[in-house]
């Protein structure tokens, strides 16, 4: 509400001060202004904009009709737009000795920035802004991981199906299979070449036919710090938990990874991951996701 309020004040200032300026100069002002006012109170129109955009695009292929009938059923793109920045706990524990992943963050789901702070040491932070990854730590193994890569990843984990809404995104329908005795529409996803900064990576999504919820991921990894030469890890299954209602929106409590058997189903149990304090936050600092001044900028691990 701080940022709206500020943002009409600059507005009514600056207009009453340019009664001579042209239509067109005007027009500038408002836009400027209103940008200043959508940085963190998203206003409705924009949702609305962006809803009707992606099921005109989802409508348009039957792998995209099981992706908009999955969004509706997870409480509705609209809901994870207009609730505002997403909050929660993503607690990843690999189960063969290497580094766990744990920490608070926020996530604005609209521009795809990020906060995460540390669950032992609330000092200790790092981020994406959209542009830039950031970190600040004590020291270096406040964080034993790629923050620039791990930035963003807990969302595409956990925030299926809606974060397949924007563009660079390719949709494959693929055959039904049978997961726990029900039977399972699956959807492909890919990306366009230059899309985030691992564009070889795919998701095989599954999605109860009765309910359209989502029940299990196949994915890989292809990041490029990781795969110098190119490739990927073997696949991965991912089953997804007990569902969340967070003001709407249903969201897993708990991701149970797997690497993938010949015949796509779950084998080894090889990560748990526990999603807690999981909350839509509104009021957040215009600042929030900036980069801080005593940021070390990360270009990898």
């Amino acid at each position: 509400m701080k940022v709206m309020i500020m943002g009409v004040l600059a507005m009514v200032v600056l207009l009453s001060s340019c009664k001579e300026q042209s239509k067109e100069e005007k027009r500038a002002v408002q836009e400027t202004n209103q940008v200043m006012v959508q940085d963190y109170t998203i206003p409705e129109s924009w949702v609305k904009n962006r809803v009707s955009k992606a099921k005109v695009k989802l409508g348009k292929s039957e792998a995209g009709k099981i992706v908009w009938a999955a969004m509706e059923a997870h409480g509705g793109l609209d809901n994870w737009y207009g609730n505002g920045a997403l909050s929660f706990r993503f607690n990843y524990q690999p189960l063969g000795g290497n580094t766990p992943r744990d920490s608070y963050q926020v996530l604005d789901v609209w521009r795809n920035k990020a906060v995460h702070t540390s669950v032992t040491d609330s000092t200790a932070k790092y981020g994406w802004d959209g542009k830039t990854a950031w970190v600040v730590a004590k020291d270096s193994t406040a964080f034993a991981y790629d923050t620039k890569f791990w930035a963003l990843t807990p969302l595409y984990l956990m925030g299926h199906p809606f974060v397949l809404d924007g563009e660079g995104v390719n949709l494959e329908l693929l055959p039904e299979v049978t997961y726990k005795n029900k039977t399972n529409d699956v959807v492909k996803v890919t990306f366009e070449a230059g899309t985030g900064d691992a564009p070889d990576d795919y998701y095989i999504l599954q999605f109860d036919k009765e309910t359209h919820l989502l029940t299990a991921n196949r994915y890989i990894v292809s990041y490029p710090e990781y795969f110098k030469n190119g490739g990927h890890n073997p696949e991965k299954f991912m089953e997804v938990g007990e569902l969340a209602d967070v003001s709407g929106v249903l969201l897993p409590k708990e991701l149970k990874t797997h690497w993938t058997t010949k015949d796509g189903m779950p084998g080894e149990y090889v990560t748990q991951i526990d999603i807690t304090d999981i909350h839509f936050v509104k009021d957040i600092d215009d600042a929030f996701f900036a980069v801080p001044e005593n940021a070390i900028i990360k270009k990898g691990l």
